[in-house]
């Protein structure tokens, strides 16, 4: 196996175009535990510690330009109030010491369906930044993934960044698990309330072969009481959970069966929404 390190970001764009088959690593939260687990033998590791572009955020015009390299730690320090559902996603990753290292290019890198910092990406419409020597080009994040741990980066494209809309009103995630850290969810749901658009965004975790939106509770935002926030009732609550619930496409495995993922969707969606309407309302 080949080590290569890159000291700088046109360094690294240049040694992926030399080396399609090198694997990009900054945390190894991922890549090192399939890699001590027999599961994958890269040819090559691409170090992406010493960019310091990469673990470097920006604000400008209401988004948030999140460096792939920055630690879930930093997240949740620095970013709790810009992109409250994410930094909440990050709180529940692993320990201490993987917030310290994973990062969250890394997170979209591996493309797992339940990767902790996907929904509430999906959730506020993130856009996902593409760099490779041929240019720059950016991609939703709902366009991001096309199958279990796929997307669309190419073969000589590094993830840059992440670009995500400054928050607009209250934020939830939520997720289940068998215990509460250091695991991997059962299923996992972000919620995003854009009061200024009138929209509720949506993203589901662990509940399909890619994160993915849930369009037709989305549409029930314009069922809310926008101009006097006032507690929602129970029945918009169960609709929007069964709408939740509806739009994903889990599978029986060890951690859970389809329908407990059903289930659990459900509940998870009745409570991130009244969470956030409630904030809504103080």
């Amino acid at each position: 196996m080949d080590f290569l390190r890159a000291a700088t970001w046109d360094e690294a764009l240049a040694l992926k175009a030399e080396r399609p088959d090198a694997t990009p690593i900054s945390g190894g939260t991922d890549v090192m535990v399939e890699m001590n687990f027999r599961k994958r033998r890269p040819s090559a590791l691409l170090d992406l510690t010493p960019v310091r572009e990469l673990a470097a955020w920006s604000e400008s015009e209401g988004t948030v330009r999140i460096g792939a390299g920055l630690t879930y730690t930093r997240i949740i320090g620095e970013l709790s109030g810009r992109a409250p559902a994410l930094a909440q996603a990050a709180r529940t990753v692993g320990s201490p010491q993987i917030r310290n290292r994973g990062t969250l290019g890394g997170n979209l890198g591996s493309a797992s369906p339940a990767g902790d910092g996907h929904p509430p990406l999906l959730a506020t419409g993130a856009t996902v930044e593409l760099a490779s020597v041929r240019g720059v080009r950016t991609v939703p994040i709902d366009a991001f993934f096309t199958g279990p741990k796929r997307s669309v980066l190419a073969e000589d494209e590094l993830i840059a960044a992440v670009l995500v809309p400054s928050a607009r009103g209250p934020q939830q995630f939520s997720k289940i698990g068998t215990r509460n850290a250091m695991v991997i969810a059962v299923a996992s749901f972000a919620l995003a309330v854009d009061r200024e658009a009138r929209t509720v965004g949506t993203g589901i975790g662990s509940a399909g072969p890619t994160p993915l939106r849930a369009l037709p509770a989305e549409d029930l935002a314009a069922d809310l009481p926008w101009d006097d926030p006032v507690p929602l009732g129970p029945a918009l609550l169960a609709e929007f959970g069964e709408r939740v619930a509806a739009a994903a496409s889990p599978i029986d495995d060890v951690r859970g069966t389809a329908a407990y993922r059903r289930h659990t969707l459900a509940v998870l969606a009745r409570r991130t929404l009244t969470w956030a309407w409630s904030d809504l309302c103080a």
